[in-house]
């Protein structure tokens, strides 16, 4: 069942019965979706923030944020306040409209994409048939906002900058959906429930990542890419662009860069989680743990516990590949950007078209092992 559309029906009815009229209950619905999902992506920025900040410091063996809020809980939040207030300058020379459209386009993108992610079996913003396909399509869109940001700011390192995120994100882009194509082959779906729902019922062993061993880690490869985190950054390489397309930005237009970087890691590993990780499903089958505690799987107490077990497992399984992005940063060199592309192009793309055509082959041999 499509839970995005139930659950605005419910908001709709519980206004109609109280005397609201259709047409304006169902305006009240449409910022609700926006609301959550600015809510989620917010908290998981400054989550990630912190996580970076403890994680880094703790690979560096010292201590990191302390001092504001418990254990440095709130500096993501002394961070973004003081984005907030500082001086917006546009460079002299520079195109003011691209200038300002340019951090626009990239955060829009990725901020929509939430809508089809499922934290859990009954929370999901909105189950549409084509999930993957729409995700795909925005994702794609994030390299112009990049382009047109290192274009704008009339500075040789920007323009740099600029032009290695786009040929990054095109290299990169091309294996990741081959990848995800191979995903969608074996679930016959492009619904994000769907996927999960075709890989759970068997734990561990029903997981894509068991069975898309290769796709996983040419989906992962490219996700981090698709962020620019290390060994990728070259598009913001301190020691080379000084910060790349974000050189000439202050402020706010800054902080949505930021805020950009911070989200898209999320959501791809929120995209890994769903894709190969079974999403909400746990390691264990449900009915066999069920049969261990000596209860029905059918009992509504264990029923909601397990729902909201599920969010947790979700979330836990985000964030355990967000520490591995983390910890690549200080244990893995930065490539330089011959490597990157030469890496995306002449290694992953090849080996993304043979995953995916085995995928095929493997299905029409093994239809039940293989989703046909």
């Amino acid at each position: 069942m499509n839970q995005g559309i139930d659950l605005q029906g419910s908001f709709v009815q519980a206004l109609i019965d109280l005397g609201i009229s259709a047409g304006s209950a169902k305006a009240l619905w449409l910022p609700l979706p926006m609301v959550l999902m600015l809510i989620a992506a917010t908290v998981s920025i400054f989550v990630t923030v912190w996580l970076e900040r403890k994680i880094s410091a703790a690979a560096q063996q010292r201590i990191g944020p302390e001092y504001a809020g418990p254990l440095g809980t709130l500096q993501a939040v002394a961070d973004g306040m003081k984005l907030v207030f500082k001086e917006d300058i546009i460079p002299a020379k520079s195109d003011p409209l691209l200038f300002t459209l340019g951090p626009v386009i990239v955060v829009i993108p990725v901020l929509l994409s939430f809508l089809i992610v499922p934290f859990g079996q009954n929370l999901v913003i909105t189950d549409i048939g084509v999930g993957i396909f729409l995700w795909i399509a925005l994702s794609s869109i994030a390299p112009i906002g990049l382009l047109m940001s290192g274009y704008s700011s009339n500075n040789k390192y920007s323009l740099l900058g600029g032009l290695r995120a786009a040929a990054q994100s095109i290299s990169y882009e091309i294996p990741m959906a081959l990848a995800v194509l191979a995903v969608v082959m074996m679930s016959n779906s492009l619904s994000t429930i769907d996927i999960v729902q075709q890989q759970s019922g068997h734990g561990l062993l029903g997981w894509n990542v068991v069975r898309q061993p290769v796709g996983f880690l040419i989906f992962w490869i490219a996700a981090l890419a698709e962020c620019e985190r290390l060994p990728f950054d070259l598009p913001e390489a301190e020691e080379e662009l000084v910060a790349g397309y974000q050189t000439e930005y202050t402020g706010m237009k800054f902080g949505l860069f930021y805020v950009g970087s911070y989200v898209n890691l999320v959501l791809s590993a929120l995209l890994v989680a769903v894709l190969y990780l079974g999403g909400w499903d746990f390691p264990i089958p449900i009915d066999l743990l069920a049969s261990w505690l000596g209860v029905s799987e059918n009992a509504p107490w264990l029923q909601i516990i397990m729902a909201s077990l599920g969010v947790m497992m979700t979330l836990f399984k985000a964030y355990l590949l967000v520490f591995t992005a983390i910890l690549m940063r200080w244990t893995v060199p930065r490539v330089r950007i011959d490597q990157l592309l030469d890496f995306g192009w002449k290694f992953l793309l090849p080996v993304s078209l043979v995953n995916l055509l085995l995928t095929a082959a493997l299905k029409l041999a093994f239809p039940i092992a293989f989703g046909g």
